[in-house]
């Protein structure tokens, strides 16, 4: 009986959103400025107006989701939750992304069905990464929101089992061979 709840506690851990991953000493920076999205698109005189609408409309929603998002660095993990006393990976996000009026569902392979999926080179400030982190490494149990992107450097903000709300970079062996796709929801 004790055998079989302990089974089904470490399948729950190991599905739950968060992943666990060894402290790091780099890792104690909590701050990241966040430079604006530039867009490489080249309009025409009439649509140059409205591009530059869009441009800065969509850099300023992302960087109000990131600065948002930011403000839970530190907070513990818990799966489910949604505040400051504990929130999981997917819960930082549909905080974060709710405090700005876009809903996104509640669980992290949710998440990943809404918007369009784009190529890792592709990727800017308030994309999502998405990850397999349990032993079906296929399956997407894990979310992080871009914060930064300096050339292959890519840093994201997500909650982890271990060390709750913390910006890390997907250079790391972990997340690199954990990642699975990235999506854009602006």
């Amino acid at each position: 009986m004790i055998r079989k709840f302990l089974s089904i506690a470490v399948v729950f851990l190991v599905v739950s959103c968060g992943a666990s991953k060894k402290k790091s000493i780099a890792q104690t920076e909590r701050k990241i400025s966040v430079a604006p999205t530039k867009v490489s698109v080249a309009p025409s005189k009439e649509e140059s107006s409205l591009v530059e609408a869009k441009t800065v409309t969509t850099t300023s929603k992302s960087k109000q989701i990131i600065n948002t998002a930011l403000t839970f660095s530190g907070t513990r993990y818990k799966f489910g939750g949604t505040t400051t006393k504990g929130m999981d990976c997917s819960g930082l996000l549909y905080v974060s992304f709710g405090e700005h009026d876009i809903d996104l569902p509640r669980a992290s392979y949710q998440i990943a069905k809404e918007g369009e999926s784009i190529d890792l080179r592709q990727v800017s400030e308030g994309d999502l990464l998405f990850f397999g982190t349990s032993n079906r490494r296929k399956t997407i149990n894990h979310v992080g929101l871009v914060v930064s992107v300096d050339g292959n450097d890519i840093k994201f903000i997500h909650s982890t089992t271990s060390r709750g709300v913390i910006v890390s970079s997907l250079r790391e062996g972990y997340w690199n061979s954990a990642f699975i796709k990235a999506t854009r929801i602006l």
